[in-house]
């Protein structure tokens, strides 16, 4: 093991308490999603870490969801050099009162519990203190950029913080993302991209006793078109659209004016996305109830994490590392859920997913994350940064 190994590895084993307290500060703030408040007190904390750590930090506001944190590290000096971007988002699945019924907390089995303990708080300080492990032996090779948003859990749906994360990623030479990590300890190398889409029908409302025939059913031409998009599905391929919300109509004697139908889509790559997109906006703009017209309107699209020559080239430089620095070998896989990882690797830039620690149940009160494996895992992405190369593609 080389000596630089043993360093890192002191260095976190030295400040083991003080990354389990962060953690548990953090998991106790309640930051649901739509808790703007309280994403942005763990912004704030997160804030204040990194400054004290010399992590230079900015904020970029957002109007109506939490705001997104970036830090900047050994920027100065190395502006020739490609930066690393650490992913992580601040949100959570979890209600009002959720961190107050179950406040973090280690069991006697060495497993983090509260709202948000694996998804994904603990890969916040886990990115952090991968860092300044580095500060501790001296290693300055890159700069390294952190993106933690406040909206991840809803899909960026009130916000552009999406676009935030291309924007600041852009150049960058690779990315790690510290989601939730699995009990088998394989990291993820692919991820399917998802989006929620409306579908507005309009007819003509009309007595359905009295006049019948001037009426024009917005919800019998959502029906045709229903059945027009969803016999589309190729599962095999990837290509998923499920309409799965409908609301029209005022009454059973009226025949009515306006329907609509929302969708949740689910894709593997750009290429079949454009294809879904395609799909829906076809079966609008043609109507089977004559004098009817409909409007498509996309809610929010989550980029497809495509599992790329760079993402894997990027795997197996980790993996490599984590049997160089002794926690053995990885392998990888790819998950049907969204992550803020699609959007890296939407703009070219090589990224691994699901490096937080390892758990179960997330989005559930029986949330767990396993001690041992956040700092095992911190570990790793340490020693991983420090020996990534500009030639690592090249393997």
């Amino acid at each position: 093991m080389k000596e630089v190994y043993n360093s890192i590895k002191a260095y976190i084993d030295a400040n083991r308490e003080e990354m389990l307290g962060l953690w548990e500060h953090i998991v106790n703030i309640e930051s649901g999603s739509r808790q703007i408040e309280g994403v942005n007190r763990v912004c704030t904390v997160l804030q204040d870490w990194m400054e004290s750590s010399g992590i230079h930090t900015r904020i970029v506001e957002m109007e109506d969801a939490g705001n997104v944190l970036i830090g900047e590290w050994n920027f100065e000096g190395n502006e020739d050099k490609k930066p690393v971007v650490i992913i992580g988002h601040m949100d959570t699945v979890f209600k009002e009162g959720a961190a107050t019924a179950n406040p973090f907390r280690v069991d006697e089995d060495g497993n983090a519990h509260g709202p948000g303990c694996l998804d994904m708080k603990p890969g916040l300080v886990m990115g952090i203190y991968a860092v300044k492990a580095l500060k501790s032996v001296g290693w300055k090779e890159r700069p390294v950029k952190f993106i933690f948003v406040g909206d991840e859990e809803n899909l960026h749906m009130y916000s552009n913080a999406a676009d935030v994360i291309k924007k600041e990623a852009e150049g960058a030479l690779a990315a790690l993302n510290f989601e939730t990590g699995y009990p088998h300890n394989k990291l993820v190398v692919g991820r399917k991209g998802g989006g929620i889409i409306e579908v507005v029908v309009h007819g003509i409302a009309s007595h359905s006793g009295i006049a019948p025939e001037k009426g024009r059913s917005a919800i019998l031409e959502a029906a045709h078109k229903m059945i027009e998009i969803e016999s589309h599905n190729d599962i095999p391929r990837g290509l998923l659209i499920n309409c799965g919300l409908v609301s029209g109509g005022i009454g059973e004697n009226t025949i009515p004016d306006t329907c609509s139908f929302r969708m949740g889509i689910r894709f593997p790559s750009v290429a079949i996305r454009d294809e879904i997109l395609s799909i829906i906006h076809n079966a609008a703009d043609h109507c089977t109830i004559p004098d009817t017209t409909a409007e498509v309107n996309v809610k929010m699209l989550m980029d497809s994490m495509e599992n790329t020559d760079g993402v894997n080239a990027l795997f197996e430089h980790i993996r490599k590392t984590s049997v160089a620095c002794g926690l053995g070998d990885m392998e990888s896989f790819t998950v049907g859920g969204v992550s803020d990882s699609g959007a890296t690797v939407s703009i070219g830039i090589p990224t691994v997913c699901a490096l937080g620690p390892r758990g179960e149940f997330n989005h559930t009160d029986r949330e767990y994350a396993n001690v041992e494996s956040f700092y095992e895992r911190t570990y790793l992405a340490a020693c991983a940064l420090h020996d990534l190369k500009d030639d690592f593609l090249k393997g």
